[in-house]
């Protein structure tokens, strides 16, 4: 199984740098997993040419051999890129996709009743999105696992990818960025944060290796070293 970084996120307001408003466009890291015959691409946050162009670069593989693609959590920070695999299969977990579903379909129809058509097309494509995202299996691949991670969002799930030395944790926001590893800190517009802590422990816990959400891969600094 070969997992790699394929392009690094960003959070639009870092606040362990200080910031409490957004500077820039938020995106998501965007991660390649290749096992057996399967080529999964995990939270392709970036616009579509751009994400296109990134595993161009750093894999050597075009959007049309991608078989699926996973998202951790369902906004457009781990999405905006998904159009260039409508030929793929997409999975999200079935308790996001339930908890975001209904939130999601609200705000549409509050969108539609005000006349603000902007926010209502862009919440249709939202919705159009999300029913064809499948819930997820258990088991991705060989080797590779939902790992749930809920609090950030109310279903965000990670995936754990057995390798033959180290055990590596995609997760996605519930452990953003290389500060809030070493700070031990969660996100704190979460939806639950208790539950995002407990999730962000968990984490830590069980992963030599994590792939931040809005970060590259890193070490587990809790780990004794390699």
């Amino acid at each position: 199984m070969d997992i790699r970084v394929v392009s690094i996120g960003t959070l639009p307001a870092h606040p362990l740098w200080g910031e409490r408003a957004p500077v820039r466009t938020g995106h998501a890291t965007t991660t390649l997993i290749r096992a057996g015959k399967r080529v999964i691409v995990v939270d392709p946050g970036l616009p579509s040419p751009a994400i296109e162009a990134r595993l161009g670069e750093r894999a050597n593989v075009t959007a049309r051999e991608v078989t699926h693609v996973f998202l951790t959590s369902f906004q457009p920070d781990t999405f905006r890129g998904i159009e260039a695999f409508g030929h793929a299969v997409w999975w999200i977990s079935e308790a996001e996709r339930e908890g975001i579903g209904v939130p999601i379909a609200m705000q549409l129809r509050d969108a539609a009743r005000r006349g603000d058509e902007a926010l209502a097309a862009m919440l249709e494509r939202h919705v159009a999105i999300l029913k064809q995202c499948r819930p997820a299996p258990d088991e991705l691949a060989a080797g590779l696992t939902l790992f749930p991670l809920h609090g950030v969002s109310p279903g965000l799930t990670g995936l754990v990818g057995a390798l033959p030395r180290h055990t590596l944790v995609i997760a996605g926001d519930a452990v953003p960025t290389v500060e809030h590893l070493e700070q031990g800190q969660v996100l704190p517009w979460a939806a639950d944060v208790t539950q995002a802590r407990e999730s962000f422990v968990e984490a830590i816990e069980l992963a030599d290796l994590v792939i931040c959400g809005r970060d590259n891969l890193i070490v587990n600094p809790t780990r004794r070293a390699f």
